[in-house]
C-alpha cells in the first residue's frame, strides 16, 4: 500500500478512536504541558509554525507573482490546533518527539493562520500510522480497542492553555481528520454549554463528518451552531472535499455520520461561502506535495520555487447534498487554451488507482486555506466588538 494512501487511511479512520472508542487498559503518565518541549508551536519562538509561507500566485494567463507572508505576534486572538494522523513511530501510540511528519503538517495546514492569531499546537500521543498499517492488514490492531491517550493529552494541553495563556482571549479551535475527531470530543465534553464556551471564536473541523440533526444547525454540539456568515462567532465550520467528477461512492468514509442515524446528517459548511452556494476557492497548495511536479504549474513555464502556490479562479466549491451525502463539491475550471495547469493533485492513490472513497482528503485544508484566513479575520473583528 502506498505511503500516501496509508496517510489518508490513518487520517480518516482515526476519528473512530476520537469518538468515544474504548480506552486502553493502562494509560501512560500524563504529559506536563508546562514543558515547552511538549508543544509543536507556541507564540514567540522559532518553531514548526515559523516556516516559510511564501507563495507563487499563478494567473490564468500563466503570469507568476510572488506573495509574501508574515505572522502577527500581536494578534488579538489565539488558535489552538490538533493535527491529523501523521506519526510513523512504532507501536500503537506515538511518542512526544516531533518528527518531520508533524513539522510538515503544521506548515501545510496551520502556519498561514499565524497572520490572524497566536498559535498553540500541542504534541500528543496519537494513534500511529504503524498501528493503522497493522489494522488495514488485518493484524491485532484491527480488533483491539483504540487507546484514548491522544484525546486525554489534548484535554491536558487545553486545560494548561486555559490556565496559563488564555487570559480571556478569544480562541479558534482548528483540526483536520484525527485532529477534528479529537476536537469534536473536546468541544462536546469540555466546551459546549460550559464556561469555556464564552471564549470560542469558532471551531474549524476539516476532513470530518460532524453529525447534526437533519435540517438543523446543532446536533453533536447542543449550543454551538454551524457558521452561516464570515463574521459570526461561537460557531463551527466542518466539511469534507470531493471532486465533482468523482462524488462519494457508497463506501466513503465522509459525507455522512459514521454511526448511521436516520435523524442525523453530516454538516457541510463551505469556508468560501458560509451562507451557501458556489464560490471560488482561495487555495494554497503545496508546490511539490501529493505528487505535484513543481515544473508543471504552467505549461512550458518556469519551475515554481516557493513552498506554496495559489491559482485564483481555477477552483470552485459548493456544499451539496447528493445520494445521502453532504460534502464540499470541488470543480476544476480547466481551460486547455491557457498555459496554467488544468488539474491539481490531492487524491488518495493506491498504486495507480485513485481511492474514490477518500475524495480530496489530503488537501481538505489547503483547498480553502485563504478562505479560512479571511473568515478568522472577520470573526476577530466581531469578537473584538463584543
Amino acid at each position: 500500500m502506498s505511503r500516501i494512501l496509508l496517510a489518508a487511511v490513518a487520517a480518516g479512520l482515526i476519528s473512530l478512536s476520537a469518538q468515544a472508542q474504548a480506552q486502553a487498559p493502562a494509560d501512560p503518565p500524563k504529559n506536563d504541558y508546562g514543558d515547552k518541549a511538549n508543544w509543536l508551536c507556541l507564540p514567540g519562538r522559532a518553531d514548526a509554525c515559523a516556516a516559510d509561507n511564501t507563495t507563487t500566485v499563478i494567473a490564468a494567463d500563466g503570469k507568476m507573482t510572488r506573495e509574501a507572508w508574515t505572522g502577527d505576534p500581536k494578534a488579538p486572538i489565539d488558535c489552538f490546533y490538533v493535527y491529523p494522523t501523521v506519526s510513523n513511530d512504532p507501536g500503537v501510540i506515538s511518542d512526544m518527539v516531533a518528527g518531520p511528519e508533524e513539522i510538515s503538517v503544521v506548515t501545510s495546514q496551520l502556519n498561514r493562520l499565524g497572520a490572524k492569531c497566536r498559535i498553540f499546537a500541542p504534541l500528543y500521543r496519537q494513534f500511529t500510522l504503524t498501528a493503522l498499517r497493522a489494522a488495514v492488514a488485518g493484524g491485532p490492531a484491527a480488533s483491539a480497542a483504540r487507546p484514548n491517550t491522544g484525546y486525554l493529552d489534548v484535554v491536558d494541553a487545553w486545560n494548561w492553555y486555559l490556565a496559563h495563556e488564555n487570559k480571556g482571549r478569544g480562541v479558534v479551535l482548528i483540526g483536520h481528520s484525527q485532529g477534528s475527531g479529537v476536537l469534536t470530543q473536546l468541544i462536546a465534553k469540555e466546551i459546549d454549554g460550559k464556561p469555556a464556551q464564552k471564549l470560542l471564536v469558532s471551531a474549524i473541523l476539516g476532513g470530518t463528518s460532524l453529525p447534526v440533526d437533519k435540517g438543523k444547525d446543532t446536533g453533536t454540539f447542543k449550543s454551538i451552531p454551524t457558521c452561516k456568515s464570515a463574521g459570526q462567532v461561537g460557531c463551527v465550520i466542518a466539511w469534507a472535499s470531493f471532486r465533482d467528477a468523482v462524488p462519494p461512492p457508497a463506501n466513503t468514509r465522509f459525507g455522512r455520520p459514521r454511526d448511521l442515524n436516520p435523524a442525523m446528517e453530516a454538516v457541510c459548511t463551505n469556508p468560501a461561502a458560509l451562507a451557501g452556494g458556489s464560490a471560488p476557492l482561495h487555495a494554497y497548495l503545496g508546490t511539490t506535495t501529493n505528487g505535484q511536479d513543481a515544473a508543471a504549474w504552467v505549461k512550458g513555464g518556469a519551475k515554481v520555487e516557493t513552498p506554496f502556490v495559489s491559482v485564483p479562479g481555477l477552483l470552485t466549491g459548493a456544499c451539496v447534498s447528493k445520494n445521502g451525502f453532504n460534502y464540499l463539491e470541488v470543480h476544476v475550471n480547466a481551460d486547455p487554451a491557457d498555459p496554467r495547469t488544468d488539474d491539481i493533485k490531492g487524491d488518495v492513490v493506491y498504486g495507480t488507482q485513485v481511492a474514490q472513497d477518500w475524495g480530496l482528503h489530503l488537501i481538505d485544508m489547503n483547498l480553502v486555506m485563504g478562505d479560512l484566513v479571511t473568515v478568522v479575520g472577520a470573526e476577530t473583528k466581531t469578537w473584538l466588538k463584543h
